[in-house]
């Protein structure tokens, strides 16, 4: 029963790996259109609206970037997404709303009080060691 087990539990890894390939390759795919878009428009850049497109874009490149690296990470680790990757992403796609909120202060207070209680979290959880393993040191 438990080698039929393993056999499952190699299958499952290995179908896990072959979507995660899939996922890098089409995130991959959207980042080079992401590319394509700010070449074809820092060229022009004619209007406040090409500008705003520009940094869109900029902004979607970085989070795509995290996710891949993220997704790399899980892999490396053995299936585990480590809380501060997630934290991290989670930041960067605060920042980017952040960034191209034009209008509510309101919506910017809290996007910003948002960003503070997840540096927040990332100092606790550094504090108490969360992100370090039993005697090992965190590259």
């Amino acid at each position: 029963m438990g080698n039929k087990y393993n056999v499952f539990e190699k299958l499952v890894s290995s179908v896990i790996d072959v979507l995660l390939g899939l996922l890098i390759i089409v995130v991959l795919v959207v980042m080079g259109e992401a590319i394509f878009t700010i070449i074809t428009h820092v060229i022009p850049l004619a209007t406040m609206e090409e500008l705003s497109v520009l940094i869109e874009e900029v902004a979607t490149l970085f989070i795509l970037l995290e996710i891949i690296l993220m997704l790399l990470r899980y892999v490396k680790e053995g299936h585990h997404i480590p809380v501060r990757y997630l934290i991290l992403i989670s930041i960067t796609a605060i920042l980017r709303e952040l960034l191209l909120a034009q209008g509510d202060g309101v919506e910017s207070l809290f996007l910003s009080i948002a960003i503070l209680v997840l540096v927040l979290v990332l100092v606790l959880l550094e504090k108490i060691k969360a992100f370090h393993k039993s005697g090992e040191e965190e590259l």
